[in-house]
């Protein structure tokens, strides 16, 4: 099994002991958990708005899959962890604007 350690300027780097992302064989890539920072400046994005933070999630995501050779249409599986039920509608929402039904 082959390991492809991958890094970009344009996500976050890690903040503790581990990758961005890792390539295995060259078949699947995983990818840190991400939060809601700016990648310029370190900065959590949006404050309380749970929608700026989603939309800044998901630009880290996709820089990281960009820099690993892929794309949001090639993710299989996603986790998402909330602070708060209630923004569960918000960030549905904005996760609909990246996957559809296929």
């Amino acid at each position: 099994m082959t390991r492809k350690i991958i890094r970009t300027p344009n996500a976050p780097a890690p903040v503790g002991p581990y990758n961005q992302a890792i390539a295995v064989s060259g078949q699947m890539i995983f990818v840190a958990g991400q939060i809601p920072l700016d990648p310029s400046t370190g900065e959590i994005v949006g404050g309380n708005d749970v929608a700026k933070q989603t939309e800044q999630v998901m630009a880290n995501l996709e820089a990281i899959l960009v820099a690993a050779g892929a794309k949001i249409p090639d993710i299989v599986k996603t986790t998402v962890f909330l602070a708060d039920m209630n923004d569960f509608a918000t960030v549905n929402q904005i996760y609909a604007k990246y996957f559809n039904e296929e």
